[in-house]
């Protein structure tokens, strides 16, 4: 059994493998000092139900090559938004309709300062 491997590692094979798959404006949000439950989370998206599958599938694939173990995944059969946990890297897969509707790069990007007043 492999040992795990770290985050930043985690986080640069599946960019490479979004990338092999052609997911759409895909952004890496940095969460270390920000949150205790992951130090990245990754957002992006796929044209259609099947290309968001596809692309989860493959990431879920891929981490468990490099020796990951725990992933849990949600959403799959609908595909209109798929959660990857791999532990250190979450990755969110959206349809574009979906992605806009819960704007999760606003929810974690935006200034707290900012919000407050």
């Amino acid at each position: 059994m492999k040992a795990q491997p770290d985050a930043d590692k985690t986080l640069n094979m599946i960019l490479s493998r979004l990338d092999d798959m052609k997911a759409e404006e895909t952004i890496t949000i940095d969460l270390r000092g920000k949150s205790a439950f992951s130090d990245y989370m990754i957002v992006t998206t796929g044209r259609a139900n099947r290309h968001v599958g596809a692309i989860a599938e493959n990431v879920t694939k891929a981490l468990k090559e490099n020796g990951i173990r725990n992933i849990h995944v949600e959403g799959l059969p609908n595909c209109d938004w798929v959660l990857i946990d791999s532990g250190d890297v979450v990755v969110h897969v959206f349809r574009p309709e979906v992605r806009e509707f819960y704007n999760l790069e606003r929810l974690w990007t935006q200034n707290p300062a900012a919000a407050a007043i």
